[in-house]
């Protein structure tokens, strides 16, 4: 198992267990940076007997004009969908070519011991999806190694080099996307590999990428909902053929970029400007590490967010896969490279999830990276999650706010109360004990203590339920206008912020979820006296604010009297920080600033 430093080439050290390098940070044996060689699935993908046709149409003939017509609309859409998480494909177009189903990979969703509850639906009865997307640097196929290069990593456990978080709104009126670079050093839990029974430790001394290898990506999952306190609904895996194909399929992505750029590693090599980015250049774009920024993997995660942003926009703008010999091999090869979950294994199901995510504006997406410090254990080649701003940009997610600050007052709540709240005696509430989550062990008795203490308050109709619950933050949920007042009343009791109370479809009455945010005591902490999570950062080390394309990244010092950053941003800020670097999806004044090392 190799790795490079995320942190550039000041340092080239391995999480335990990886090979050794030389003073470039490459393997000794061929001077290739192993991120720079990242997976790729076979491009050309596989096909039938027919010359690449589904076997429904093996015959030779071509399906009638208006069925052609309608594969090309559908794989649009879901070419959209899977183009902005990193994983183009219009494989979902071919819905009627039930074959393509066989062709997908199935996984488990999560091997960890725990996972997270679903987020609750709103007062409209939508929930938000959350989808985490990884791109493996997997060399199993001949074509892999051919692209990829690193013979002798053929037989190796694949890493997950590239992972993003999307969330998509209840409402699906706005999108994010958190992407965390590979080197961040995270918890990644007890995972249990379903092939074979493998049991994987917990530990606290890998970084995020090698979670691919306890098992599956059902452990990367699993360190995700840990590190975030997100629950993740799917995941999808692929390796970065796809995107090549896609860009191949869609004539190209404009990409710029602020000076000459020549990255021996991957290969790019492009003038100061504009490019119309495909095929294996644009999995160069996708792959550069040493030629944007300082080198490091930040500023890849940047030029990974702006190729995905202009994709988005070519497809909007009306660009089209109508060719139907060409859609049918793109298909194919898509669905051979994709990795999912089982409840997500269909080719329908997938078209299904494009035709849902397409709704959403590409001036409501909004791409982030993880807002990170160096890490105190090895500084110079792995970071951790930056206090306070990570959790700030964490937090929105969890409750359903758009990174980009653009939502309107939230509603969730329904119409104001018609009447005073009801006598406390006879207020009905029950309270589940959520503390259990992924990130933290359970806290036993909460949801009893917690009754309790509402009974000793006069709310003697308080009862708990035993029923295991797993949710990061505490929310108090009504399911009718009309229990808002007694909901309200709870909350002034227990001193629960208003962003706690909501009115979801999915409870039946008033229903008190204690969240691993609230583990000791009988009234709800102040945000200001409420600490980060154990293990989420760090007082010292580097700031790691990053930087937009087009802009230098900002590393300073950063003491123990400097910014309180491992305290919780206040409740008002509900937009992602600045140090996590946004990019807005209309955005086409970006360009990655290219380092001084690699020009030419």
């Amino acid at each position: 198992m190799r790795q490079n430093s995320v942190r550039g080439p000041r340092a080239r050290k391995s999480v335990p267990g990886a090979r050794e390098k030389d003073g470039t940070g490459a393997p000794a044996s061929d001077g290739a940076d192993p991120s720079e060689e990242a997976g790729r699935e076979e491009t050309g993908g596989a096909k039938s007997a027919r010359g690449g046709k589904p076997a429904e149409e093996a015959g030779g003939a071509k399906p009638p004009l208006g069925r052609r017509s309608r594969a090309a609309r559908i794989a649009r859409w879901a070419a959209l969908c899977l183009a902005v998480l990193v994983l183009g494909t219009s494989a979902a177009g071919y819905l009627y070519y039930q074959h393509l189903n066989g062709n997908l990979k199935k996984d488990s969703l999560n091997l960890g011991d725990k996972r997270l509850d679903r987020s609750a639906a709103n007062a409209a009865g939508q929930r938000p999806l959350n989808i985490l997307l990884l791109g493996s640097d997997s060399r199993n196929t001949p074509e892999n190694v051919a692209l990829g290069g690193a013979r002798e990593d053929a037989d190796r456990k694949p890493l997950a080099d590239v992972q993003m978080l999307v969330h998509v709104s209840a409402d699906r009126s706005n999108m994010s996307v958190i992407s965390v670079p590979r080197d961040t050093r995270v918890t990644i839990p007890k995972c249990t590999d379903p092939a074979d029974g493998t049991v994987y430790k917990e530990t606290n001394r890998q970084i995020i990428n090698t979670s691919l290898m306890n098992g599956g990506p059902g452990c990367t999952v699993a360190a995700w909902e840990e590190l975030t306190g997100v629950p993740i609904d799917h995941f999808m895996m692929i390796d970065f053929a796809g995107v090549v194909n896609m860009a191949d399929a869609v004539g190209g992505v404009p990409v710029c970029v602020d000076n000459n750029v020549y990255d021996k590693l991957s290969g790019l090599r492009l003038e100061k400007g504009t490019h119309n980015v495909k095929g294996e250049q644009a999995l160069q774009w996708l792959r550069t590490r040493h030629g944007f920024e300082d080198g490091s993997d930040i500023g890849r995660t940047h030029a990974q967010h702006m190729y995905m942003n202009a994709m988005v926009r070519q497809l909007k703008a009306g660009t089209k896969l109508s060719d139907p010999d060409k859609l049918t091999d793109l298909a194919e090869a898509a669905t051979k490279a994709l990795t999912v979950d089982k409840d997500l294994g269909s080719v329908k199901k997938l078209y299904d999830l494009a035709d849902d995510i397409k709704r959403v504006p590409s001036g409501r997406i909004t791409m982030t990276t993880m807002p990170w410090v160096s890490d105190p254990w090895d500084p110079d080649a792995h970071v951790i999650p930056k206090p306070g701003d990570a959790e700030q940009l964490f937090s929105l997610v969890r409750r359903d706010i758009a990174l980009d600050g653009k939502d309107p007052k939230k509603n969730d709540k329904g119409a104001g109360p018609s009447a005073p709240a009801s006598p406390k005696g006879s207020i009905a509430v029950t309270v589940f004990n959520g503390t259990g989550t992924a990130t933290q062990p359970v806290v036993t008795g909460r949801g009893a203590d917690i009754a309790a203490a509402l009974v000793q308050q006069g709310f003697t109709k308080a009862t708990s339920d035993s029923t295991p619950r797993a949710q990061a933050d505490t929310t108090l949920s009504y399911a009718k206008t009309s229990q808002r007042a007694d909901a309200e009343a709870l909350a002034k009791a227990l001193g629960l912020p208003e962003r706690a109370v909501r009115m979801s479809t999915a409870v039946d009455g008033l229903t008190l979820v204690i969240g691993g945010d609230w583990r000791k005591g009988t009234t709800y902490p102040k945000a200001e006296d409420a600490a980060a999570p154990d293990g989420k950062g760090a007082k010292d080390g580097k700031d790691g604010k990053g930087s937009k394309p087009g802009k230098p990244s900002g590393d300073k010092a950063q003491g123990e009297d400097g910014p309180q950053d491992d305290k919780p941003k206040k409740e008002a800020d509900d937009k992602a920080p600045e140090s996590s670097d946004p990019l807005n999806g209309n955005d086409t004044s970006a360009c990655m600033k290219v380092n001084s090392l690699n020009r030419f």
